[in-house]
């Protein structure tokens, strides 16, 4: 068994790009499975900061080969922003960096209607990117979608003007006042799809089932959170991809007997971007310092991130769903200071209390129940032994592995790659 797996445990955002940049020295391939340019990954070293929204967090490693899969959405322009960035830094993405010939393409016009349905929402809005994440997805289970293979055809732009052609009619249904230049969006979207081609596309399947039989170690990287699943997310405030691990069995063609360690990434609170529920969201002045000294802002659309204390009857949901054999936990540093700590353990959910995370958690039905605990003063962003933390945080970190019911093997203490420490 080759492939490992991380993602993320919460509603995203939980650090997922600096662990998988951290871990990449330990594999082969790494190899993205789902979602699209709705994901930030911030990666930190050496003084800059690299946010990547499609390609793979370990392509500033010359030893991993970096594979974007079958279950990602990939928006060509946005791709071409991303490789002129990394050009600056001698990145060789003809050796390292593949694609998919089963990834689906957004399509401007996706972006289009993303944009359309969101406004007709009015204030019963979801949230989303505006990436035009939603409709490609809804094209390929409608089996209109347009992939990265059928590039290599010669009647592909038959095909894209014909799905356009009816993007627009769908815009105009929605009846909003979206105003648009067409044809100035497709100049960039050509260009960027000269680009495309000139990386290498490959069966990825086949690609990764011959790499398991020559022993090559994959590791797997989700985008978004195990709360924001399609199906398993807080509908309909989710993303439109399978974010848990049942994810990159489909995403990228591994089988489920393949997959070894499940490493499951949480913030030492929560956060959240966009609509939905959140029963541990915070206003007042703790909320307002988890966001300012977590720098709490969105990597791909800058918003704000809602912030509250950490909730373990969702994350420990996300660890049973996902299957999770080790776990990580990312800015234990920005809770420095706090006098206290609250943990959410169980919800009063309807006058009931209960310890699962019931279909719905809107404000109306649940409750939050706190465990309090002692907080601490030290900065731990010099840290770099698990002997040096705080005995709070210890006390922290093992109430949490208590709960869980698994191993908390690393504790982020900073946005830098340095700044992990092993445990």
């Amino acid at each position: 068994m080759a492939v490992d797996l991380l993602l993320g445990l919460q509603w995203g955002d939980e650090g997922k790009g600096k662990i998988v940049d951290v871990l990449t020295k330990n594999y082969d391939i790494i190899a993205r499975f789902q979602g699209g340019p709705n994901a930030g990954h911030t990666l930190e070293f050496d003084g800059i900061k690299h946010v990547l929204h499609t390609i793979p967090s370990g392509i500033f490693h010359d030893n991993a080969v970096n594979l974007v899969g079958n279950g990602v959405v990939i928006d060509p322009v946005i791709f071409k922003k991303e490789l002129d960035n990394l050009a600056k830094f001698n990145r060789d993405f003809t050796k390292n960096l593949l694609i998919s010939r089963k990834a689906h393409l957004i399509l401007p016009t996706h972006r289009l209607l993303d944009a359309a349905s969101e406004a007709s929402k009015g204030k019963a809005k979801i949230g989303s990117t505006l990436k035009g994440i939603g409709p490609t997805y809804m094209d390929k289970t409608g089996r209109n979608g347009i992939r990265v293979g059928d590039l290599e055809l010669s009647n592909w732009q038959e095909k894209y003007r014909n799905l356009a052609n009816k993007h627009e009619a769908m815009i105009d249904f929605y009846d909003v006042d979206l105003q648009y230049n067409l044809a100035e969006l497709e100049a960039d979207f050509f260009e960027a799809i000269e680009v495309l081609k000139s990386l290498q596309f490959i069966d990825s399947e086949e690609y990764l089932h011959q790499a398991q039989k020559n022993n090559k170690t994959v590791l797997a990287e989700g985008a978004q959170g195990s709360l924001l699943d399609i199906d398993f997310g807080t509908y309909p405030f989710v993303t439109s991809s399978n974010t848990t691990a049942a994810g990159a069995c489909t995403g990228l063609g591994v089988a489920p007997g393949a997959i070894n360690e499940v490493f499951g990434i949480f913030k030492a609170y929560t956060t959240r971007v966009g609509s939905g529920p959140f029963p541990t969201e915070l206003f007042d002045s703790y909320g307002e310092t988890m966001g300012r000294v977590g720098n709490e802002f969105g990597a791909t659309t800058g918003r704000p991130r809602r912030c509250g204390w950490l909730d373990l009857v969702a994350l420990k949901y996300a660890v049973q769903v996902n299957g999770v054999t080790q776990l990580m936990m990312m800015k234990g540093d920005v809770l420095s200071g706090f006098d206290k700590l609250k943990v959410c353990t169980a919800y009063n959910y309807k006058g009931e209390k209960i310890t699962h995370l019931p279909y719905n958690i809107e404000a109306e039905n649940v409750t939050p129940i706190y465990t309090e605990m002692k907080g601490w003063k030290e900065d731990l962003t010099k840290m770099n032994n698990a002997s040096q933390l705080p005995k709070a945080l210890i006390n922290y970190i093992e109430f949490l592995e208590k709960e869980l019911e698994g191993p908390i093997k690393i504790v982020s203490v900073g946005p830098d790659r340095t700044q992990t420490i092993h445990r």
